[in-house]
């Protein structure tokens, strides 16, 4: 894969079959000359994005074919949905997948599958996107904080820590193009008895020691959503072995019913329930496809430039990595920084976008206990939350102090995003300027 050329000599990259020409965003607010280091020579800041970038021939192709069989419903002569599942299930390594409407919609029918209810306890990280907390109370359960580690994921411990009686699943997030670490985390679910969610909105393609993250649990979840790795503006999918989960996903997602295309798959074992309509569309379906046999190629080029970072600023003092349990697993996605202080972690990022890097620091942005939500403990209705039977709100367990090693964790860090656009020079260009804002800030 070429990558080597200029972003400002508009280079071409390759990623499936169509070549792409990145382009620079419209600068917001140049930096003054003064506050340009004069051993940098400011370069562009270069566009972000990952599957979104990407979309061209092949999705038009696709969109095109269902467009023309006048088959928008993947149930009344729609071939699209049906053939991304297969494809999805193949690249995964899983028995069973199923094209969903969003990935939250995906917790919610993974959830469903695995019979949580009114009463019951899941167990999610403290640190992530919405999605994860408001699925588990949409079900009615209740979601349990615990804490993360260095991988920015579930910390080994927490589950032991957490389990009880009523605690039926944990949801394990792949946060950001790395893999939790899985084993000791699936030992510790098996050791008290419960299901295991793997949630990997944030990490399609994603491998934990070879196998792909969604493969490893009781059933995982995907999203397509417009900035994941892949995406369909708005998407969802499912993926499981056991053929009792399938029906029941099946079931959730449309309305109960079980139709010929699924029944072909699986005995029919599971009674009939109420479900809700979360089915995929045809031109929905036809998006994702393309995507999907993208996969593989942007992970090669963003893990190339992610490489190229990271190696040219490995022997910086005081500057640490996220921990990545298994590196040869990780997307290449993001670059991680660990700083030694949440100061200098806000100098270095205030810096690095001084010279058009795209970069942010982690904050609270991201942990449920610091979300509105979280803090008032509503739902749609006073009756539908399962935080009504705490006599005060928030109780311990919701409450910032109470997450002492994920706070401790997520002010000291810098995050860096790669693109499907960057270049090998752009990767250069980025490693450079950490150097000379570590020499800056660090000396």
């Amino acid at each position: 894969m070429n990558t080597s050329t200029t972003l400002s000599s508009s280079p071409q990259i390759t990623i499936g079959d169509q070549a792409m020409t990145p382009q620079p965003l419209a600068h917001t607010t140049e930096p003054a000359a003064s506050s340009t280091p004069s051993a940098i020579s400011l370069r562009p800041r270069p566009r972000l994005g990952l599957g979104a970038t990407l979309i061209g021939e092949e999705e038009k192709a696709l969109v095109l074919d269902v467009l023309q069989r006048q088959a928008l419903n993947r149930y009344q002569g729609g071939t699209m949905a049906a053939q991304l599942e297969e494809e999805f299930r193949e690249v995964i390594g899983t028995r069973f997948a199923l094209a969903v409407t969003s990935g939250t919609v995906a917790l919610e029918v993974a959830l469903a599958a695995l019979g949580i209810g009114p009463g019951d306890e899941v167990i999610i990280t403290a640190w992530g996107w919405v999605a994860c907390f408001t699925a588990v109370v949409r079900l009615g359960a209740l979601p349990v904080l615990a804490e993360i580690d260095d991988t920015f994921c579930l910390a080994p411990g927490e589950i032991t820590r957490l389990a009880n009686e009523r605690t039926k699943a944990v949801a394990i997030v792949h946060y950001q193009g790395v893999a939790a670490a899985m084993q000791p985390l699936l030992d510790e679910a098996a050791a008290v008895g419960i299901k295991v969610i793997e949630d990997c909105a944030q990490s399609l393609g994603v491998l934990y020691h070879g196998q792909r993250v969604g493969s490893m649990g009781d059933i995982g979840t995907y999203s397509l959503q417009h900035s994941k790795t892949l995406t369909s503006g708005e998407g969802g999918m499912v993926v499981m072995n056991d053929p009792i989960l399938y029906e029941r996903a099946v079931r959730m997602h449309d309305l109960g019913l079980l139709r010929p295309y699924h029944e072909k798959l699986v005995e029919r074992q599971v009674p009939a329930f109420s479900g809700s309509q979360f089915r995929m569309n045809e031109l929905t379906a036809a998006v994702a496809l393309a995507q999907l046999r993208k996969l593989d190629r942007l992970r090669e080029h963003c893990r190339n430039l992610q490489q190229i970072v990271m190696s040219s600023i490995r022997d910086l003092p005081g500057l640490a990595f996220r921990h990545i349990p298994d590196p040869q697993g990780d997307t290449g996605f993001e670059v991680y920084l660990q700083l030694p202080t949440p100061a200098i972690a806000e100098a270095f990022r205030t810096r690095l976008d001084a010279l058009n890097v795209n970069c942010h620091q982690t904050t609270g942005t991201y942990c449920h206990y610091a979300r509105e939500y979280c803090q008032t403990g509503l739902a749609h209705t006073s009756t539908a939350s399962p935080f009504t039977q705490f006599p005060q709100w928030p109780a311990p367990g919701y409450r910032q102090e109470d997450f002492p090693r994920t706070e401790a964790l997520i002010h000291r860090f810098v995050a860096l995003p790669l693109s499907a656009l960057y270049t090998e020079e752009d990767a250069h260009y980025i490693g450079a300027c950490i150097r000379h804002v570590h020499s800056q800030v660090m000396a």
